[in-house]
This record gives structure tokens, C-alpha cells and sequence, in this order.
């Protein structure tokens, strides 16, 4: 009798990762691999428009010179998006696991509770998002109307006080962007055994060292799915000036070489972003192996 063919588990759950990103992967060679190779090759090229279409000519990294030496308008717009990124980043996350925990507490109407803060996700995004900020509807009215910055600043230094009103007037974005990460959150929480606070809470821990022992360890992996989710939702945003400014040297100044290579730019930044993510949660994997 012939021994059946038999996967160990650890191929088995390989193959079903493999069988989630195929999808992907066959999308992505079908509909993004040769826009993004001519993108590459377009940032290195000069591009007219012709009677015979487009001539490209050779020019080097000329494209990528000419952003850090000559464009006085791209750098400024690239700092500004990395500091709002470090601003917002660690409020929407600290402000969406309060509310995951929040919401994780047997409570009555804890559904009707979870689709109001997910609801922002679906209506206040894209051109309506956009309309909203333009009516300054994402900004708290009460710094502007009570000059708070010219009042706070007779008692906190400057180089704190900005940073803090900052933080403060993003609060509504904040509150708007963080609906992912809070079912996110959610999903972490729920996973954890229910046995593991009672071990706890048995051995006299309290609910402070329960967290920081118990609950911020497992949910660690979702911790790095948020941070993901945040910083790419962040560089792709409607409001994001960078986008703006590539979007305006293809279509207004029909420069397509140079948004090319502005495009690879922003790109390269937001690679290097992601995998210094990754490294800081290098650790947490091992979290993800136990709990399985």
C-alpha cells in the first residue's frame, strides 16, 4: 500500500500564505510591473510631446539632481509631509488602542459604538475629504479664535509649544484616520486567552502589569500592521503636498521625466521609512510564532 503524501504543518500554513499574496503578486506583474519599470526609465529621460508621441532623451540623473539642487518647492513639501507623518502616526495609534480597549469591554451597544468610529473611514475620504478641509473643518477653531498660541507662549517655551499645538489641532484627523487600526486593535485583543488574565490576576498583578506583561506583548504584531497601514495612509492622502506637487508636473507643467523621478524619490523615502519600521519590530515575530 502506497504511504499518502503528507504536509507538515508548517507547509501547510506556508502554502496558505503563499496562496493569500498569489493573488497579489499575478495582479501586480499583470497591471503594475511595466508602468513601474517605465516610470523608472521615463525618470532618466527628458520627455517631449511630438507629432510621433513621446521622444525621450537620455539626460542621466539629471531629473534627480535637479529636485535637491534647483526645485526649491519639493524638498520643503517632503519634510513637511515626514514631520506631519511623525506627528500623526503615534497619535493614531495610541488614540485607536484606547478606543480597541475601549470597545473590548463588555458593554451594551459595543457594535453601534464600533461602526461610529469606523464611519469617518467611509465618508470623510477622497473629494469629501478634501471639501472638509477646505471649509477647515479638520482643524479645532478654538487656537484661531482664542490666539491660544500668543497666550500659551508667555509660559511654555516656543520650540515645545508648537510641536503641542501641533499635535493638538491634528486631533480631528486623528480621531477621522483611525478606524482601521481600532478593528485592528480589536482583532489583536480578542485573540488573547481570557486564561492568561486570570493567571494573572491570580498571582496578584494588577490591570497596569496585566497591559504591559499581557496585552502590549500579543498585540505587538497589530501594532506593526497599524503602524503600516498609518504611515502609507499617511504619504497617500488627499491632502498629502507631495502627491499634489507630482500630480501638478505631469498634468500642468507636462514635465513627465521629472515627476518620474520625483515619484521614485518620494518612493525610495517611503521604503527606507517602512523598513526602519520593521526593524524596530524585528522582535515580533516572535510573539506571532507562540501565539500560534
Amino acid at each position: 500500500m502506497k504511504k499518502r503524501f503528507a504536509l507538515t504543518m508548517r507547509t501547510r500554513h506556508m502554502m496558505e500564505g503563499y496562496s493569500f499574496i498569489g493573488i497579489w503578486i499575478i495582479g501586480f506583474l499583470l497591471f503594475m510591473a511595466v508602468p513601474l519599470s517605465k516610470s523608472l526609465y521615463y525618470s532618466f529621460q527628458e520627455l517631449k510631446i511630438t507629432e510621433q508621441g513621446l521622444e525621450a532623451t537620455f539626460v542621466n540623473i539629471q531629473n534627480f539632481r535637479e529636485a535637491f539642487t534647483v526645485d526649491v518647492q519639493f524638498l520643503p513639501r517632503l519634510i513637511g509631509t515626514i514631520s506631519s507623518l511623525l506627528i500623526q502616526v503615534p497619535l493614531i495609534l495610541i488614540f485607536a488602542m484606547f478606543c480597541a480597549l475601549l470597545l473590548n469591554r463588555p458593554l451594551k451597544g459595543r457594535g453601534l459604538f464600533r461602526s461610529i468610529f469606523f464611519l469617518p473611514v467611509i465618508i470623510a475620504s477622497g473629494a469629501v475629504l478634501q471639501k472638509l478641509m477646505e471649509q477647515r473643518a479638520t482643524t479645532l477653531p478654538i487656537f484661531a479664535r482664542y490666539d491660544l498660541a500668543s497666550t500659551l507662549n508667555e509660559y511654555i517655551p516656543v520650540q515645545i509649544l508648537l510641536p503641542l499645538l501641533k499635535m493638538m489641532d491634528a486631533l480631528t484627523l486623528v480621531m477621522w484616520d483611525s478606524g482601521v487600526q481600532i478593528l485592528i486593535f480589536l482583532a489583536g485583543l480578542q485573540s488573547i486567552s481570557v486564561s492568561l488574565y486570570e493567571a494573572a490576576k491570580c498571582d496578584g498583578a494588577t490591570p497596569w502589569e496585566s497591559f504591559w506583561k499581557i496585552t502590549f506583548p500579543m498585540i505587538t504584531p497589530m501594532i506593526l500592521v497599524s503602524t503600516l497601514f498609518s504611515i502609507v495612509n499617511s504619504f497617500t492622502k488627499v491632502n498629502n503636498s507631495v502627491m499634489t506637487y507630482i500630480h501638478d508636473a505631469v498634468f500642468k507643467k507636462i514635465d513627465y521625466g521629472y515627476a518620474a523621478a520625483l515619484g521614485w524619490i518620494y518612493f525610495t523615502v517611503i521604503f527606507i521609512i517602512i523598513c526602519f519600521v520593521f526593524f524596530l519590530f524585528r522582535n515580533s515575530s516572535v510573539y506571532t510564532r507562540e501565539r500560534s
